[in-house]
């Protein structure tokens, strides 16, 4: 007898466990669709404003360093949002969170076509970011939530591979469209493409069933949902449902609750650890090949497979997190990282297609490292407080992507090498890789 028909038939219902049983369906694979567009929008918006910029100063008369606080502004929001709003994702709903937040940043986007001075544009982008900051963990719990244990971190890098597309996607489409029709027509594509993915969204996105049970809708409400996995089940379902865990309240406080302190601690630093190696990859590589005198497409492509890398690197990851354990497989991708990423540093003096596999197999490990960290996250916590452990790793990890650039522009100041430059970015792979193999031994997961 099936899962489902055990828990009718006593009249309660097991949620995780009939998750767990069931085949993928259209329900799974349309919330990893829609999620997976969110991250694309997160991706292309963060990336879109570097080709806007040097035309946003040209047309303003403003100076290269005035640059800097527009860049960082959204990134500043982005971990304002993860902070201060993911746990209202876990209080109020998933899917309400989103659809909210989806068109808030829409809005955002359209108003800053409007924008005159730099004030107003930093203001802009600060706000859009916190809007975007608070969609991403609902989307990343959600999906988790929806996906049996056996795929969980296959899903949950699948949608964050949409981040990459979205990077990559930013300057293809900016390179075609700014020429023609100015900066301002990016932004207006950054703002009507989430407006209709918010329509998608409140169509077809389903509330976490989690939320449901654990806020006690009506039992028929419920059962709706349910039922979207499967016609056939019966018109009246149970009228008890259970769910993952009962946790009294969603607040930032359940984090460090439940034996869970040591592995709060633990995944934000490492999040920082490798969030700082990410975004010193992204901001220094082109810096450094133009100062050994690299060609410019040498650069492009060298930077662009740093990000495919990551790309490729979810389709291996994510299987083998469910597979064969989510602590061994990432800790095992964080040694291999060491070793790349210091290979970086000799690839760089070496012919062109040498340094091409390096950066491919160093943006494996990190920005593949990166996207499985963030399924790590969602293993580890609860549904009902995944979207705070998300959000908050994600917000405390900023830090990391803060420090790691600035970092490397402090040694850069004393003269190291370029090869000297990647040997210390090995460092923070090896620290993550060791924590995180500590991490799998203290909560027994293979």
């Amino acid at each position: 007898m099936s899962t489902t028909e055990v828990s009718t038939s006593q009249d309660v219902f097991d949620v995780p466990a009939f998750i767990n049983s069931r085949h993928i369906g259209a329900v799974q694979y349309g919330i990893v669709i829609l999620c997976g567009l969110m991250m694309f929008l997160d991706g292309f918006d963060t990336q879109a404003i570097s080709y806007m910029a040097p035309l946003i100063a040209k047309e303003w008369g403003l100076s290269r360093e005035v640059l800097g606080p527009i860049f960082s502004s959204a990134l500043t929001g982005l971990m304002v949002g993860y902070l201060l709003l993911s746990p209202l994702s876990d209080r109020f709903g998933h899917r309400r969170l989103i659809i909210i937040s989806t068109v808030t940043f829409a809005l955002l986007t359209l108003i800053t076509v409007l924008a005159t001075s730099v004030t107003e544009l930093i203001a802009l982008r600060f706000v859009t970011g916190i809007a975007l900051g608070a969609t991403i963990p609902s989307a990343v719990a959600l999906t988790t939530e929806y996906s049996p244990k056996r795929l969980q971190a296959t899903f949950v890098l699948a949608i964050y591979s949409g981040f990459s597309l979205g990077f990559v996607a930013a300057g293809g489409l900016a390179a075609w469209i700014i020429p023609a029709h100015g900066w301002r027509s990016v932004l207006w594509i950054g703002a009507i493409a989430p407006l209709a993915l918010a329509v998608f969204v409140f169509i077809f996105l389903p509330e976490s069933l989690d939320f449901l049970v654990r806020t006690n809708a009506k039992p028929e409400s419920i059962w709706r949902v349910v039922r979207g996995f499967d016609s056939a089940l019966p018109n009246q379902g149970p009228r008890v449902f259970t769910t993952e865990v009962e946790e009294k309240r969603s607040t930032v406080g359940s984090l460090f609750q439940s034996d869970r302190t040591l592995g709060t601690l633990v995944l934000w630093l490492v999040f920082g650890l490798n969030l700082a190696d990410f975004y010193a990859l992204q901001s220094w590589l082109p810096t450094i090949l133009t100062n050994l005198g690299d060609p410019l497409n040498t650069i492009a492509l060298a930077t662009s497979l740093t990000t495919i890398g990551g790309i490729v690197a979810a389709l291996v990851i994510g299987p083998a997190m469910d597979r064969l354990g989510p602590y061994r497989s990432l800790a095992t991708v964080y040694f291999a990282g060491v070793v790349f990423v210091a290979l970086l540093g000799l690839a760089v003096s070496a012919p062109p297609w040498v340094l091409r596999i390096a950066a491919f197999c160093a943006g494996f490990c990190i920005s593949g490292g990166q996207k499985s960290v963030i399924a790590l996250a969602a293993i580890f916590y609860p549904a009902p407080i995944r979207s705070t452990g998300v959000g908050w790793a994600l917000g405390i990890g900023r830090l990391g992507g803060i420090g790691g650039p600035l970092l490397i522009g402090v040694l850069l100041a004393y003269q190291f090498s370029a090869a000297s430059l990647f040997y210390a970015a090995a460092v923070p792979m090896l620290l993550a890789g060791i924590l995180v193999m500590l991490l799998g031994v203290k909560y027994k997961t293979p």
